[in-house]
């Protein structure tokens, strides 16, 4: 590059001959004295070396020359100022360029250097040339570094001895900016543009500088420590062989090659280098996604990504993190944190604790574990000076006070420091948990929290942590969830795959393997299909726990087209401070069709579906199971389905809407079905017939309706003659009420078939 040819500007100044009126022998600015005035100077137009030339007498400490024209100094741009001089007569003096920095609004720009190396000259008629070179940026050979400096008045300076005669000819001012560029078509290098890389001095205008000045060309950040002490945002092409140095709320934001590789050339580190660019991803990056284009990132403590930009709590546009692998390094910082506090809980306020002791150490997102306490419940907010917390959901039987257990678990990506969260998407991502850290932990409010086609492996506790309404509308997708537990037996384990406490989650074709529990849903609208989720173990008869936990009795959802492996659907209602029936739903709002439901080596009172009430009063208000196949291996089971009367039972007077129907059953002893079909006989003649659907009826329900009767063959009094009657019935009879009585009008023996229901279907 040369700006004289390639951008027409004028470096040249004009020679001797043109006259002395543009050469002043004070600073060069305008209204300082002159050669043609002052004289000590003339112009000789025959030098038999120069040809024409100035000549001057030195007759000060500091005899100057400068060119009164304003020679520009320009980004990027290096210049050399050469003179060539000769002693005539008299005292040698010392020589050596000098100019004066000039900044863009006038004015002198101070603190920079004004001269080059000092030559003295020894014999009288030897051309001495002299020159220095000038330029922004702090490069090796650049004599006079003037980073904010517009233009310059260059020339001579004259020291030593004072009457002195030397001859001067005309001064070259040339552009060398290639001796410094290695591709001057492609690279714009930082230091051209006052950067110092020093670790200390502030060179973000300088980094900026370079990218407006770059137009196409690709931005060098040389080898160094470069300290940004603010936000940069850079446009064009950078590439780094030095690193930078900015502090956690200033932003370094690369539109135009944004990925994760670039920003670790930037910053050197791994995991400052993820914080970074997820910063630059929140903060107009222009691009809606951080490609972590294949790497392992190892993590030495959880990322706290609201912390990563710390300015930001609330984000609510769609972005996308990909195509990478987390993994924790082993040691202290990934140990959970345990806190043994006293705390109150009311009813009345059903999502707090009051009066907690020692409230400042529980930190946000802790599990807790006491009396009266369901499962999946985390503290979203901390009071310190009120002395209370915040609960992700309600507690069913821990009114008054006493002690409760708080467990903060680690995650890689714990994003429960935003207030906010909305359109996060993880995308391809390996999360390498290796029995050392949990995996991902929301915000506590949020929408749309994606995770898709990724692998969550041997997370210590939790897989993915909602402690709050972060879940609403999230979605899981063809992810693999492998436990860290897979040896242990299933009464041993402790680890959860992932819970959710709002609403609208979708979770769809995953595979998930030997947790305690695949998930705690606590929120309605849920679809689950296609999944695999197995949670068995090598002992034979072995305990089986539930797979898929809902909290909410009516969780309005459903379940489709899974491979239910070794666990069972369990319908609870733990997350409610009251949990007697008052007004609000009672279970069910469920529909399980299409699925497959296996085991092996479960003991024979073991169920595929589980009913748990919490309270009295509860009842069945519309559950479908339909079109299933269920399956044991290695023992058969009692039953598919059953109550868990461990806090109470279910009032099977008020069933509604209960459908199980067309499924298939291998392996269980006592297949269910409503409306149950059942087949009687009557060996002697007798007004009334009673008959027991007890082994048929779901949850051992009550034989409430008969929907249809038909004589299977002829009716038949004591003669053996056709009797053409139909009885009246009579339902809820026997000890269990699920006995039902046909009435007859004449005595008279033979077989039906009926259909009796355990619900109202109406």
């Amino acid at each position: 590059m040369n700006k004289a040819i390639t951008d027409g500007v004028v470096l040249m100044p004009l020679p001797f001959v043109a006259g002395l009126g543009v050469w002043s022998s004070e600073d060069g600015t305008p209204g300082s004295d002159t050669y043609a005035t002052d004289g000590s100077g003339v112009f000789v137009s025959a030098d038999q070396d120069f040809g024409g030339c100035l000549e001057m007498v030195k007759n000060a400490g500091t005899q100057r020359l400068r060119y009164m024209g304003e020679t520009p100094i320009l980004p990027g741009c290096y210049l050399r100022v050469t003179a060539r001089v000769k002693a005539v007569a008299g005292p040698f003096p010392t020589v050596r360029i000098s100019g004066y920095p000039g900044a863009s609004g006038g004015g002198k720009v101070g603190g920079l250097p004004e001269t080059g190396p000092a030559t003295t000259l020894t014999t009288i008629g030897e051309i001495v040339e002299i020159s220095a070179i000038i330029g922004l940026g702090e490069r090796t050979g650049v004599d006079m570094v003037w980073p904010g400096a517009a233009y310059g008045h260059f020339g001579i300076d004259l020291t030593g001895d004072n009457g002195g005669l030397i001859r001067v000819d005309d001064l070259i001012i040339e552009d060398i900016t290639s001796a410094f560029l290695r591709d001057i078509m492609s690279v714009v290098d930082v230091r051209d543009f006052g950067a110092k890389g020093d670790g200390l001095t502030d060179d973000s205008a300088a980094f900026e500088a370079a990218d407006g000045f770059a137009n196409g060309r690709t931005v060098l950040v040389s080898t160094g420590q470069y300290y940004l002490g603010d936000s940069v945002t850079i446009q064009s092409r950078i590439k780094f062989e030095g690193t930078v140095r900015q502090d956690p709320a200033d932003r370094f934001i690369l539109q135009h090659d944004f990925n994760y590789q670039l920003y670790l050339d930037a910053f050197g580190g791994e995991e400052l280098a993820f914080k970074k660019a997820f910063q630059a991803l929140l903060n107009f990056s222009d691009h809606e996604s951080l490609d972590l284009g294949g790497r392992r990132i190892a993590l030495r403590e959880p990322v706290d990504m609201q912390a990563a930009d710390p300015t930001r709590t609330v984000f609510a546009t769609r972005r996308v993190i990909r195509n990478g692998q987390f993994q924790p390094v082993a040691g202290a910082n990934w140990d959970t944190t345990v806190v043994t506090s006293q705390g109150t809980y009311a009813t009345s306020n059903a999502r707090r604790l009051s009066n907690v002791t020692n409230v400042a150490n529980i930190p946000i997102g802790s599990l807790i574990e006491g009396a009266g306490v369901g499962r999946e419940v985390y503290v979203t907010s901390v009071n310190v000076g009120a002395k209370t917390l915040n609960l992700s959901q309600p507690l069913f039987d821990a009114a008054g006070t006493q002690n409760f257990t708080f467990k903060r678990f680690k995650y890689m990506l714990d994003f429960s420091g935003f207030a906010d969260l909305d359109q996060m998407i993880l995308d391809d991502i390996d999360f390498q948990c290796d029995g050392i850290a949990s995996g991902i932990m929301l915000a506590p409010q949020g929408l749309i929290f994606q995770v898709r086609d990724s692998f969550m492996t041997k997370p210590k506790d939790r897989g993915i942590t909602s402690i709050g309404t972060g879940c609403q509308g999230m979605m899981i997708d063809r992810c693999n969830f492998t436990s860290n537990e897979q040896p242990l037996s299933v009464s041993s384990r402790k680890t959860i795959a992932f819970n959710a406490n709002a609403n609208d989650v979708k979770i769809r074709d995953n595979r998930v393997a030997l947790f305690k529990h695949f998930c705690v849903l606590a929120g309605s609208g849920n679809l689950v299909s296609g999944n695999h989720w197995f949670h068995g173990d090598q002992t034979t008869d072995g305990v089986r726990l539930g797979g898929m936990i809902f909290t909410l009795p009516n969780s309005k959802s459903i379940i489709t087209g899974n491979y239910i492996d070794n666990n069972f659907i369990e319908l609870t209602n733990e997350h409610e401070a009251e949990p007697e029936f008052a007004s609000q739903f009672s279970f069910g709002g469920l529909t399980i069709t299409g699925n497959i439901f296996t085991a092996n080596d479960v003991a024979r009172w073991f169920n595929f579906i589980v009913i748990k009430p919490y309270g009295p009063n509860h009842f069945i208000h519309g559950l479908s199971v339909v079109s299933n196949v269920f399956r044991t291996l290695n023992g058969a089971i009692d039953r598919v389905e059953s109550v868990d009367t461990s806090f109470d039972d279910l009032d099977f007077g008020r069933a509604r809407g209960v459908s199980f129907t067309d499924n298939t059953f291998h392996g269980v002893d006592e297949p269910c079905y409503n409306p149950a079909p059942m087949d009687a006989t009557q060996a002697t003649p007798s007004t009334t017939w009673q008959f027991d659907a007890a082994p048929l009826l779901p949850f051992g329900g009550q034989a409430r309706f008969v929907d249809s009767i038909a004589a299977d063959g002829p009716l038949q009094n004591a003669s053996n003659d056709a009797v053409f009657e139909m009885p009246y019935v009579t339902d809820n009879l026997g000890s269990n009420k699920s006995e039902t009585r046909f009435t007859f009008g004449t005595a008279v023996k033979g077989r039906i078939r009926y259909q009796v229901r355990m619900d109202n279907p109406l």
